[in-house]
């Protein structure tokens, strides 16, 4: 009979917490993942997962946890902590080298606060797809700088976040979420729209069609950049080196 487990995701902003129920093995933790994945596109200030009624049928499945929160230390910069997980599994979680990177405490209170204390520095606004979208993102990314110290990165940044929401503007024509958060080493800036087009470098007759620039002026400014999808449509986001 095959096993089943449950995924409850509870946004308490600006904390989302997953509680599971059920048999972890290594066909639901494929589940599971999926869940952790899309949570963390969302960008909450952190991820508290809640193992209290969680039956670990194989321990190499909680290797699920230690992926997701590396993913999470990359982009979107999101802390990753677990609560309280039965007897059995708190004890291999402490055995086990590969989730060591996730910490985990016996309270879901106590993790959320330990959550929130050790989120990354995050800058938020809510755009309409209007012309002057750009202006409001470029005055985001000057005050998250000037906050943080890093003023070095206010040109680079603008530019980058500027294709970002023109590209929504343009294309997607749908309300925004921009965000821009610092975990050094990198500075990232993040475009959530409403639409399911995949964000993609133009080249050729495309690129003059873009003015020159697109997606590859963002290509050429950052370390590394993507796209991925969301709940109702994307996000695509860049990361800056922040020395």
């Amino acid at each position: 009979m095959p096993t089943r487990i449950s995924c409850e995701v509870r946004d308490e902003s600006p904390v989302t917490l997953v509680r599971l129920a059920g048999a972890l093995d290594l066909a639901t933790m494929r589940t599971v993942h999926t869940v952790l994945d899309r949570c963390l596109t969302a960008q909450p200030d952190a991820l508290v997962v809640d193992l209290a009624e969680v039956d670990v049928v194989d321990r190499l499945a909680l290797s699920v946890f230690a992926a997701a929160a590396r993913q999470a230390a990359d982009w979107p910069a999101v802390p990753v902590v677990l609560c309280a997980p039965p007897p059995d599994a708190a004890g291999w979680l402490a055995e086990t080298t590969a989730c060591r990177v996730v910490p985990v405490r016996p309270d879901c209170a106590e993790a959320t606060a330990l959550a929130g204390a050790s989120a990354a520095p995050r800058l938020r606004a809510r755009l309409e797809p209007v012309a002057g979208a750009c202006r409001r993102a470029r005055e985001l990314v000057t005050d998250a700088c000037g906050r943080w110290n890093i003023p070095e990165l206010i040109g680079p940044a603008s530019l980058v976040l500027t294709e970002l929401v023109g590209n929504v503007v343009r294309h997607a024509g749908t309300p925004m979420q921009v965000t821009v958060t610092l975990r050094r080493p990198y500075l990232q800036v993040a475009v959530t729209d409403g639409s399911r087009v995949a964000a993609r470098a133009v080249t050729g007759q495309d690129l003059r069609a873009e003015g020159g620039r697109g997606l590859l002026l963002v290509r050429e400014l950052t370390q590394r950049w993507g796209s991925a999808p969301t709940g109702d449509g994307k996000v695509v986001w860049a990361m800056l080196p922040a020395n």
